[in-house]
C-alpha cells in the first residue's frame, strides 16, 4: 500500500511538472473564449453585415415615399452656328450659356407599393437581424462544443500520462528484480512492451489535445496558442429531464433561425402584394423652377440724339435739298448673370397619371414569380422544421444511450478498481504474476478512458439539446 501511495504521489507531481512547461500560455475559461469568438469571428461579423445593409434597404424604402427634390445646373461654351437661348435667334458666334433649375416629383398613389415595399423590407430586416442571432447562437454553440472536445482531449492526456507514470514505476521495480536476477525476466520485458504501448497512447491523446485545440484556436480567430480551464463549467453528469417532444416544441418558439425562416415567409408573401401594384395606375405630382443664362443676351440704353440724312430729297426752287432727321443713338450693355435669372424665371406644376395597359405581361410573371417565391419559402421553413425534429430526436436517442452508459461504464471502473487495488497488492508481494496485474491495469485505465469520453459526449450532447431550446 506504501508503494500505491508513492506511485500516486509521484504521479501528481510529475503531472505538475509536465503541465509547468505550458505556464507561458494564457489560460480562457469557456465564457472567455465565448467572448473572443463573438469579437474575432470573421463568419459572424459577416452575417452582422448583412444585417446592417437589410437595415438600410428598410430605412430606404421610407425615402421612397418622401418627395423627391432635385437641383440641376449647367455652364458650357458653345462655338458656330446655334441658338441664342435668350433671343431664340439663330447666331454664328462664341456664346457662353448656363441652365439651371429644381424639381420635385412625389408619388401619390401606386397600388400602396412604396408601402408594401416598405413592409416587406421590414420583415427582412427582422429577419436578417434574425439569422444573425441565429449565427451568434451557432458560433456560441460550436464554441462550447469545441471547449469540451479539448476538455475530453485534455482528460484522456492525463489518463494516459497517469497510466504511463505507473507504468515506469513497475518497471523501474521489475527493473531491480531482472538486475538481482530475483524476478521473472519475461515480467520485466512484457511490461517494457507496456510501456511502449503507453508511450504510444500518450502520443495519440496529445496529437488529439491539439488537434482540437487548434480547432478552438480557429474559432476564436487567435494567432497563438491557448490553455483553457474547466472552472466556469458544471461537469456533473445528471439524466436529463426533458423529452425530445418537449425540446422540439421550445425550439419552435425560441430558436432564432425558426424565427428568421418564419419573417422570411412573411416577407416573400408581402412581396407578392408589391408584385400586384404593376397593375395599378400610378398617380403623382411634380413642380419645378428654372432659369437660364446667355452671353449674348443685352440691353440697349439711349444714350442721346443725332441729326442724320435719310437719302431722301426735296427740290425747292429748282434746288435738290437733302431731307434729315433726329434720331436716337443707342449703347449696347451686357446683362447681368443675375438679372438674366430673374427676367428669364419660370415654373411649372402639374399632375401625372401612368396606366399600365399592354407591358409583355411583365406584371403578370412577376406576380406568379413572387407566388413561387413565396412557396419556396413555405417549403424551406418546413424543411426547417423536420430537420429539426430530426436531428433533436436522434441528438436525444443518443444522449440516453450515452447516460446509460456511462452509469455502467462508472460500476465498471469502481470493479475494475477494485480489481486493480488486489492484484498490485498480490503483485508487489509475489503473490499473483505479472499477466494477471497488467490484465487488471490495463482493465481499469480502458475503462477510466471510456467513462472521460462518455462523460464528455453526454455533455455535448445537452448541450446540443439546450442550443434548440434557446438557452445559448
Amino acid at each position: 500500500m506504501k508503494l500505491k501511495y508513492a506511485i500516486i504521489a509521484l504521479t501528481f507531481v510529475m503531472s505538475l511538472g509536465g503541465y509547468s512547461q505550458n505556464s507561458t500560455l494564457k489560460s480562457y475559461t469557456l465564457d472567455e473564449c465565448i467572448s473572443i469568438a463573438l469579437e474575432n469571428n470573421l463568419d459572424l461579423k459577416s452575417t452582422y453585415l448583412r444585417a446592417n445593409s437589410a437595415k438600410i434597404n428598410y430605412r430606404q424604402s421610407l425615402l421612397n415615399m418622401t418627395p423627391s427634390v432635385n437641383g440641376n445646373f449647367n455652364l458650357g461654351v458653345n462655338d458656330g452656328r446655334s441658338i441664342d437661348p435668350f433671343t431664340n435667334d439663330f447666331i454664328n458666334q462664341e456664346l457662353t450659356f448656363s441652365n439651371l433649375g429644381l424639381s420635385l416629383n412625389m408619388t401619390i398613389f401606386n397600388g400602396f407599393r412604396l408601402l408594401n415595399l416598405a413592409k416587406q423590407n421590414l420583415l427582412n430586416k427582422k429577419a436578417s437581424e434574425m439569422e444573425a442571432e441565429a449565427a451568434r447562437q451557432d458560433l456560441v454553440l460550436n464554441v462550447t462544443l469545441t471547449y469540451l472536445q479539448v476538455l475530453n482531449a485534455k482528460a484522456v492526456l492525463d489518463l494516459n500520462k497517469a497510466r504511463l507514470e505507473t507504468t515506469k514505476q513497475q518497471l523501474k521495480i521489475q527493473e531491480d528484480f531482472y538486475k538481482n536476477e530475483s524476478g521473472n525476466p519475461a515480467d520485466y520485458n512484457d511490461i517494457l512492451g507496456q510501456l511502449a504501448s503507453d508511450e504510444t497512447n500518450v502520443l495519440n491523446s496529445e496529437s488529439n489535445y491539439n488537434s482540437t485545440k487548434l480547432s478552438l484556436v480557429q474559432l476564436l480567430n487567435l494567432k497563438n496558442d491557448i490553455d483553457i480551464q474547466a472552472l466556469d463549467l458544471m461537469l456533473d453528469i445528471e439524466k436529463y429531464g426533458l423529452s425530445s417532444d418537449d425540446v422540439f416544441n421550445a425550439a419552435l418558439e425560441n430558436l432564432a433561425a425558426v424565427k428568421a425562416q418564419e419573417l422570411r415567409l412573411k416577407a416573400s408573401k408581402k412581396g407578392i402584394s408589391v408584385a400586384k401594384a404593376q397593375f395599378t395606375p400610378e398617380v403623382s405630382v411634380f413642380a419645378g423652377i428654372n432659369s437660364n443664362y446667355s452671353s449674348a443676351a443685352q440691353i440697349f440704353n439711349a444714350t442721346g440724339t443725332s441729326i442724320v440724312d435719310t437719302g431722301d430729297f426735296v427740290t425747292v426752287g429748282g434746288q435738290n435739298l437733302p431731307v434729315q432727321s433726329e434720331q436716337t443713338n443707342f449703347e449696347a450693355q451686357q446683362i447681368e448673370f443675375s438679372d438674366q435669372l430673374d427676367n428669364n424665371l419660370n415654373t411649372v406644376v402639374g399632375i401625372s397619371v401612368s396606366v399600365p395597359l399592354l407591358n409583355g405581361f411583365r406584371a403578370k410573371n412577376n406576380v406568379a414569380i413572387e407566388k413561387i417565391n413565396a412557396e419556396e419559402s413555405l417549403l424551406q421553413l418546413e424543411r426547417t422544421h423536420l430537420d429539426i425534429k430530426n436531428t433533436i430526436t436522434q441528438v436525444h436517442f443518443d444522449m440516453e444511450a450515452t447516460y446509460n452508459r456511462y452509469q455502467s461504464l462508472q460500476r465498471q471502473v469502481d470493479a475494475y478498481q477494485e480489481s486493480y487495488r488486489i492484484n498490485e497488492i498480490r503483485f508487489n508481494n509475489g503473490v499473483s504474476n505479472f499477466l494477471n496485474y497488467i490484465t487488471s491495469k490495463n482493465n481499469l485505465d480502458n475503462a477510466k478512458v471510456n467513462l472521460a469520453n462518455a462523460k464528455y459526449e453526454y455533455l455535448l450532447r445537452v448541450k446540443v439539446l439546450d442550443y434548440y431550446r434557446g438557452k445559448s
